[in-house]
């Protein structure tokens, strides 16, 4: 059987956490949930993900930190980071660092589409 690529789903809202987990579990992926910025920034040394959906405004590390550090490692270079977020300007400062920017509430449907279509 092949194996599913791993998605991480990076958001501290727990009723967030499972509509997003779902959508990426339909678009073929396996995933793993973090609430707080400080616990993603330890697993990302350990895995490198095919995806990351990141919210923003995270505990401890905040996303926008998260989303540079990501960037700067060699190791994640080719990593889809979709950023979730309900803060339009914030988003658009990084714009540029993102693959996607999901404007909360983020649809089920669209979220599941565009992780099928960052999969290939």
């Amino acid at each position: 059987m092949e194996e599913k690529p791993l998605a991480l789903v990076i958001e501290d809202d727990p009723e967030q956490q499972k509509i997003f987990s779902k959508a990426i579990e339909m678009a073929g992926y396996s995933v793993e949930t973090i609430g707080d910025g400080q616990e993603a920034h330890e697993r990302l040394k350990e895995v490198v993900p095919s995806l990351i959906i990141l919210d923003l405004h995270l505990p401890k590390v905040s996303g926008d930190e998260l989303l540079r550090e990501i960037r700067a490692d060699d190791r994640l270079a080719s990593v889809s980071v979709m950023l979730a977020t309900a803060d339009p300007l914030l988003a658009e400062t990084l714009h540029d660092s993102s693959d996607l920017i999901l404007l909360k509430p983020v649809s089920f449907i669209q979220l599941r589409d565009l992780a099928m279509r960052l999969r290939g």
